[in-house]
């Protein structure tokens, strides 16, 4: 039995990877990420440019363009790190119009006294401004206006200081676990986007990998050669298992492929992504993290979490199969598969809105429902809304209903793999069910 479903598994794993579908599919990805990551490199390449510098001249008719700059260096730095921006003072910029169709990144202003005697500004540009710029420049005109209105009131510096100084607030907690609430939607959206969501594709990968194959082999009529050899719950088996070991298989090469991309970045830009800006933003987020405690709640449950993924990939396998083998062709198997992922994609969006959600019963109560509970118990658990415990109830309700479901499944399994009619196939079905295997 154990040479059998070995061999089966060996077949199967071929099947799927020493296929010119996998290995063009697979170079296609790993083309694709490198394309992702260094999109800004490509389409620089042709032509475009992500750090093209926009000139403003100035003409000042009021003696304001020192204050007006500081104000906007202050502000571009602040609202646009990724656009470049010159700042050129002029004493007449009507000679530059003309030359503004040949060069569009260049704009105009002029810092001019309206009637009212308030520091006015005209913006003279050949295309419409980009949002962000000309909020920048609205920002550092407004901030100009505002300390000309203060600097002519006639206020002593000591009364101007008084007025534009920030209020000095202290935040008093009375809660010494605060830090953990703050943390909580960084967490929630951490745990979706590392774990949850890879898993979730995973899943419905495969999903339809398991329901191809079987259709498959009942379309070809192989699968009736395979049974007169080994016994349903062999092949049973070795589909669940060799269709999990390519998901994992497959999941490793993509994290090989996201380091391939990363360094393929390094190699022809001589750049990454981790500059001192990102290192700086995730030894702060790290230290937020220890200090929360959050390192040392996931090593506490680390092992039950490995357990409840493995099961819940089991569990989905499982059903697959089963699913799989009452139908007749694959239009029918997705179907019938569209009930099992309108739960996943419920589980996977209450895993996102966690959070929102906090100290209610039926997020907590859903993170018990075998089905979903590998999205929500995670997010629940790094959360503080499961303890310890509830997250190994959770884990033993997914083990207990793998088993239930494969124990039943496969006597739906072994009548439905050699049906080839939809006639009566529920009612075969059910009375598959209540026979002893």
């Amino acid at each position: 039995m154990k040479n059998k479903m070995k061999f089966l598994i060996q077949q199967s794993l071929n099947k799927k990877i020493k296929t010119k579908w996998f290995k063009v599919v697979n170079v296609i990805l790993l083309c694709l990420l490198i394309f992702l990551v260094n999109i800004d490199s490509v389409i620089s390449l042709f032509g475009g440019d992500f750090e093209e510098t926009i000139t403003v001249y100035v003409e000042d008719e009021v003696g304001a363009f020192p204050l007006f700059k500081e104000s906007f260096e202050s502000i571009s730095s602040t609202l646009q790190p990724n656009q470049k921006y010159l700042l050129e003072q002029k004493e007449k910029i009507e000679d530059e119009k003309e030359n503004l169709k040949e060069n569009p990144n260049e704009l105009l202003m002029i810092l001019s006294k309206g009637k009212t005697g308030e520091i006015e500004g005209e913006i003279i540009s050949y295309d419409e401004v980009g949002m962000m710029t000309e909020q920048v420049l609205t920002s550092a005109l407004s901030t100009v206006k505002e300390t000309m209105a203060i600097q002519e009131s006639g206020l002593t510096m000591e009364e101007i200081e008084k007025i534009t100084s920030p209020p000095n607030i202290t935040f008093t907690t009375m809660n010494e676990n605060s830090t953990e609430s703050e943390n909580k939607d960084l967490v929630a959206t951490g745990v979706s986007f590392v774990i949850i969501l890879p898993c979730f594709f995973l899943i419905l990968m495969l999903v339809q990998m398991i329901g191809a194959e079987v259709n498959d082999e009942k379309t070809t009529r192989s699968m009736e050669i395979i049974i007169s050899n080994v016994s349903p719950k062999v092949h049973f088996l070795s589909k669940i298992i060799s269709s999990t070991l390519f998901v994992g298989i497959q999941g490793l090469l993509l994290l090989l492929y996201g380091a391939i991309a990363l360094g393929s970045r390094w190699i022809f830009t001589g750049s990454s992504f981790v500059n001192a800006d990102t290192i700086g933003s995730v030894s702060s987020l790290l230290n937020t993290v220890k200090s929360s405690g959050l390192i040392d709640v996931l090593l506490q449950g680390l092992p039950l979490l490995i357990i409840l993924f493995l099961s819940s990939f089991l569990l989905y396998a499982i059903v697959a199969g089963v699913l799989a083998s009452m139908t007749t062709s694959l239009e029918d198997f997705q179907q019938l598969q569209t009930p099992m992922m309108l739960m996943i994609m419920i589980g996977y969006y209450l895993a996102l809105m966690a959070t929102q959600f906090e100290g209610a019963f039926f997020i907590k109560f859903a993170a018990f429902i075998p089905m979903i509970s590998f999205l929500l118990a995670p997010v629940l658990f790094l959360l503080g809304e499961l303890s310890i415990l509830e997250l190994a109830i959770s884990t033993i309700l997914i083990v207990l209903f793998t088993w239930i479901v494969f124990h039943y499944g496969l006597r739906i399994y072994k009548v439905g793999i050699l049906n080839y009619s939809s006639q009566k196939l529920w009612k075969k079905m059910f009375q598959s069910i209540k026979k002893k295997s």
